[in-house]
């Protein structure tokens, strides 16, 4: 296909015939080459402008710079508060877990049970064969298990106060009820109950039991609780009396010397008297009395109680 085109140059007219090369020639250079030299044309400009004003460029890149680090800011604060709240959590948690091992200590003492088989200052023992898959624990699982710990721990810590408390009244119930023997060394030497008098020979009620021993030997309390009485009285002679609470109150007679006031608490086993003969009494021992809401019973069960504690 030829193209013709008429042109007038100094008032003459003409004739160029454009071949199919041409036109394509002509087209390439309208489309491309005109293109790329108005960009390469504007690069250039750009450049010489940048060249020409260099605080423009500055301006720029500072620019850039501050918002980098505003950004880079917001980002470590979130982290710090993360990461604070994070630390809290633990401290709380590290504080319920001191607090757990002082109590399991406390339990594991005043439930007598085996300290090696209870060892709150060391971890527990732990194993397994070892597993080759698994998957990295992700933030979210993490806050979530931290939830369920602490909220576990919260639980133990409820049932172990109980559990106290429980053991608490229990040994509470054992130290205030009367059990065991009035002396550390002597024998039973007369019974509760009808028996004959040593002074008038006649049949008579023996409110307590006797035991003799050697004079000046301890007597000692058979359950916590307080002084009530602490004097000469007729026919105890030196009497020391504790009242133990819920209606218990134990006796103690002929002392040589009482070494406890009225007032004074006692502890289970601890030495209120010296044994002695003091009032009615044909030699040295120590009348044991137990009374239970005001009346006199026989201490026979109590005293053989104490092997069962």
């Amino acid at each position: 296909m030829n193209i013709v085109v008429l042109r007038r140059k100094k008032g003459c007219s003409g004739l160029v015939t454009l071949c199919q090369k041409k036109l394509a020639a002509l087209v390439v250079g309208f489309f491309v080459v005109v293109p790329a030299v108005l960009v390469f044309a504007g690069y250039q400009l750009g450049v010489a402008h940048m060249q020409a004003n260099p605080d423009d460029l500055t301006v720029a890149v500072q620019a850039e710079l501050d918002s980098q680090r505003l950004a880079l800011s917001e980002v470590t604060h979130k982290a710090e508060d993360n990461l604070n709240a994070l630390a809290l959590r633990l401290g709380k948690l590290q504080a319920h877990v001191i607090r757990l091992d002082a109590l399991g200590t406390r339990l594991t003492h005043m439930a007598n049970l085996d300290k090696g088989e209870f060892d709150f200052e060391s971890p527990p023992a732990q194993g397994g064969p070892e597993v080759t898959q698994g998957s990295q624990i992700q933030v979210p699982d993490f806050v979530s298990a931290l939830n369920g710990l602490s909220a576990q721990l919260d639980d133990r810590s409820k049932q172990l106060d109980v559990l106290e408390t429980m053991l608490m009244t229990r040994n509470l119930e054992a130290e205030v009820m009367p059990t065991g023997r009035p002396v550390s060394r002597g024998w039973l030497s007369s019974y509760f109950g009808l028996r004959t008098d040593p002074f008038s020979g006649r049949r008579v009620h023996h409110a307590g039991v006797d035991f003799a021993g050697k004079l000046g030997s301890d007597v000692v309390a058979v359950a916590a609780g307080v002084v009530q009485f602490s004097g000469r009285k007729s026919g105890y002679g030196n009497l020391v009396e504790i009242n133990h609470g819920k209606g218990y109150v134990t006796r103690y007679g002929h002392n040589l010397k009482n070494l406890v006031e009225v007032g004074q608490t006692v502890k289970k086993g601890e030495v209120i008297s010296k044994m002695g003969t003091t009032g009615r009494s044909t030699g040295p021992h120590v009348h044991f009395e137990v009374l239970v809401n005001g009346r006199k019973v026989n201490p026979k069960k109590y005293i053989h109680a104490s092997a069962k504690h």
